[in-house]
């Protein structure tokens, strides 16, 4: 039966829909939830594949929250195995670093809704195809990565060019988040931490940002989302114990 290691980083951002997906094919999951175990040191040699999700943390508080170095290991050490790695918004972002990608503020963040539009390469991934050529996500994002090289760059919105990519044949980035439900969308509308984040950005456009608007999007969107949402994942989890092919990155130290 194989094995699957998650990383979490807050309660507040679980697996999402994505839970029973995993534990509908019987896969085992260890969770790593490095809010309660900061010191977790996971042997990543005994998992067939990773899940890293989001947090309000960055690659740059790395002095701050030294398990992102722990994480940043891991994840290159899995990326050497050929095992297939899923980064969700934080998540994508700690695997752009570890391929070399810069990752930084973004120029505006994105909360709320949004129109996703795939690449050409984006609408004949294996995983990412049954978006099509445009579909509505969940963001929630101050930081964004650049596509890593050797990459393939796979969804932009019209904010943020950076959404999605792929590298070798099973290791994924989503800067956004289809693990969304709308009772998870409403934990994180009653959130004071993110509710706080909210009333900093009242500059953002109110039709997205605020928080009628997004339960109005919700109710609209999350139907549609989650359908796709259901068929990509279950893709990537197709990938969970396939051959793997091995990678070779170039050794370093994470700090």
């Amino acid at each position: 039966m194989p094995r699957l290691l998650v990383f979490q980083h807050v309660a507040a951002e679980p697996l999402g829909t994505l839970d029973r997906l995993i534990r509908r094919r019987g896969h085992r999951i260890r969770f790593a939830n490095f809010e309660r175990q900061p010191d977790f040191e996971p042997n990543v040699d005994r998992y067939r594949g990773l899940v890293v999700l989001g947090g309000p943390m960055n690659v740059e508080d790395q002095a701050q929250r030294p398990h992102l170095r722990t994480e940043l290991r891991a994840i290159e050490r899995m990326l050497e195995q050929g095992k297939p790695v899923l980064g969700i918004c934080l998540g994508a972002q700690l695997l752009a670093h570890v391929l070399g990608a810069p990752v930084r503020r973004h120029h505006e963040p994105e909360i709320g809704w949004y129109p996703l539009r795939t690449t050409d390469a984006g609408r004949t991934d294996p995983v990412l195809s049954p978006l099509g050529e445009i579909a509505p996500v969940f963001q929630w994002h101050r930081y964004s990565f650049d596509v890593p090289r050797d990459a393939v760059h796979l969804a932009r919105t019209d904010g943020c060019e950076q959404q999605a990519f792929r590298y070798g044949e099973n290791a994924y980035g989503f800067q956004f988040h289809l693990e969304m439900d709308q009772p998870l969308i409403e934990r994180w509308l009653a959130n004071p931490a993110y509710r706080q984040e909210l009333a900093e950005l009242g500059g953002l456009d109110p039709a997205r940002a605020d928080e009628a608007a997004i339960r109005e999007h919700t109710r609209r969107h999350i139907a549609g989302m989650q359908a796709q949402a259901d068929e990509v994942f279950n893709r990537f989890l197709d990938l969970i114990g396939r051959p793997q092919r091995r990678y070779t990155l170039p050794s370093r130290e994470w700090v």
